[in-house]
């Protein structure tokens, strides 16, 4: 059983949880591995790593990762793709943040 006493299976619907080897997780995405060490290389995403010290990634950091595939395939290179990447979730988050302060403040007001 993993450190938390949590059963595996109980893991497996969560999407933070790193199931994915690194070799898993680029057949899975149809890319090398070297592109996920890339991307990873930008911090964008930051494997957990197995207590043999093999990069684990999570369905999460899949999308994350295939989200810049996308991106790389329309010509944008990889450093750029993954600053785009960062830059659409921080605006993601201040638009909930703003969605909001205008909902708690609509309330106040009524």
């Amino acid at each position: 059983m993993p450190a938390e006493n949590v059963p595996v299976a109980g893991n497996l619907d969560d999407d933070d949880y790193p199931a994915y080897t690194m070799g898993r997780a680029a057949d899975v995405l149809g890319i090398t591995p070297a592109f996920l060490r890339a991307v990873g290389g930008t911090g964008l995403i930051t494997p957990l790593r197995s207590e043999g010290g093999h990069r684990r990634y999570s369905r999460r950091q899949l999308r994350i990762a295939a989200r810049a595939r996308e991106l790389v395939d329309q010509g944008t290179p990889v450093e750029a793709a993954c600053r785009i990447i960062s830059l659409e979730d921080q605006l993601e988050e201040a638009l909930r943040l703003n969605r909001d302060m205008r909902r708690r403040l609509d309330e106040r007001d009524a």
